[in-house]
């Protein structure tokens, strides 16, 4: 096999076990480089354990490399968001028109572990405990250092792929060699995770097919299912104010902090106070570069090119995404400087509208979901879904179940807001709009949509 149709990519998480396998099938000889142990042999050891929000984007990627089926057999449908109010109503925000249009609540451990051995069976090679030390760029030798023995490894390459993440060694090793135009702003809120165990019967102990939401303005709790009738429950804060990480410190403090603003979520946390202690806060933060890539000899994919915080379950749905693509370029041009180019210049502006809309979504999901200005723009959303289907989509809808560019998006549903705004303004329900005038304005600010 010529050298240039070699490609080693640096992680063996999500989206490197997925682009080893989509390469792998193009006959490209693929070298995989995990600085972690095999987690098929001694169990998931991975970082963040959020449930992830598999997607259509994801979904598509996946049935692309034969791992759909495998990964759905372990999914849990979310209809829409669960909401929590603080006198203990609940209410339903379906995410789409019927259950054709959910997400799936899926383990990152289980679905790494299902992406590895369909890379393996796709003929990649996977080299665990070899962690990136450096790159020398212009001999093309990466050495990696075992983290069991301690011995290096010089291995020569053609061209590196780094998926290895938010803290990516390889765009540590790239930036060296020239400026990428990082910077990574923090968001001022942290998270942990808690969790809610299955009933007494062995059953779910809330609603399964949802993902539950306790908004309270600055603060929020989220919950989302696992198979095993458990739920993986996230805390997010601020890291400063009250409350915040700086004010609730122990698990006595998160205890108080629930009695007062989660009543309803206490109950079901029996470990509350142990899982706070025990449980590190993690940070969040979104990831910007200007450059994804060093001419021919390697490119970024995934978080190591533009983390995003949690709030649009589209992190993970965004990196698939960089896999099908970068699979496609590299594959339809033969010079991979081109093709890192190219696929540069496809994904960096759907990245960053992504990263924005993740971040506005924060907002929405803490502060707005339970806002009667939201919830009456939500209403005439859906309407004008059923009324123009040709011309509006719910901004959730283009990001989640479809695979519309994410700047295509973006742009639209900046449109569709202020429409919103401007046709609900002065108005306290639905009854009281001019349905003929509200027809006649959609039509007139809003063209056809684009479609898959």
């Amino acid at each position: 096999m010529p050298a240039e149709r070699h490609i080693t990519l640096i992680g063996a998480g999500l989206a490197g076990a997925l682009l080893a396998t989509l390469l792998a099938q193009r006959g490209w000889k693929v070298d995989v480089y995990e600085k972690r142990g095999d987690p098929r042999v001694k169990g998931y050891a991975g970082g963040r354990s959020i449930n992830l929000a598999l997607a259509e984007r994801g979904r598509h990627a996946l049935r692309l490399a034969s791992g759909d089926d495998e990964v759905m057999a372990q999914a849990v449908m979310m209809r829409g968001r669960m909401v929590h109010f603080r006198d203990g109503r609940t209410d339903l925000q379906r995410y789409g028109k019927d259950d054709s249009e959910v997400i799936w609540s899926v383990h990152r451990g289980d679905l790494n572990i299902v992406l590895l051995d369909i890379a393996e069976q796709a003929g990649a090679r996977l080299h665990f405990h070899r962690g990136l030390d450096s790159v020398d760029f212009e001999s093309r030798i990466a050495t990696f250092t075992d983290d069991v023995s301690g011995t290096s490894h010089a291995v020569g390459f053609n061209a590196l792929v780094g998926a290895d993440g938010a803290g990516s060694s390889l765009r540590t090793a790239m930036a060296r060699e020239g400026d990428l135009g990082e910077r990574t702003e923090f968001l001022g809120h942290s998270y942990k995770e808690l969790e809610i165990p299955p009933a007494p019967d062995g059953s779910f102990s809330i609603e399964p097919n949802a993902l539950h939401i306790w908004p309270r303005g600055r603060y929020m709790c989220i919950a989302l299912p696992n198979d095993e009738r458990t739920f993986t429950v996230t805390l997010f804060l601020p890291n400063e104010g009250d409350p915040s990480f700086a004010t609730v410190r122990t698990g006595a403090d998160a205890r108080a902090l629930f009695e007062r603003d989660f009543a309803d979520a206490l109950p079901l946390i029996p470990e509350l106070e142990d899982d706070f202690e025990r449980n590190p806060a993690g940070l969040l933060a979104t990831l910007y570069l200007d450059r994804w890539h060093l001419d021919g000899r390697a490119v970024l994919i995934g978080d190591a090119a533009h983390a995003m915080v949690p709030f649009h379950g589209q992190g993970m749905n965004c990196a698939f995404e960089d896999c099908v693509a970068l699979a496609e370029h590299v594959d339809r041009d033969t010079d991979l400087a081109s093709a890192f180019a190219s696929f540069q210049a496809e994904r960096l502006p759907n990245a960053r509208a992504i990263q924005q809309m993740a971040l506005e979504n924060y907002l929405e999901m803490r502060d707005r979901v339970d806002d009667d200005d939201y919830l009456l723009q939500r209403a005439l959303e859906l309407k004008l879904a059923e009324r123009h289907p040709d011309r509006f989509m719910p901004r959730y809808a283009m990001v989640t179940f479809q695979r519309m560019p994410y700047a295509v998006a973006f742009e639209r549903g900046q449109l569709q807001r202020q429409l919103l705004v401007d046709l609900t303004r002065g108005h306290d329900t639905l009854d009281s709009l001019d349905w003929s005038l509200v027809d006649a304005t959609v039509r007139e600010r809003l063209t056809p949509l684009p479609r898959d």
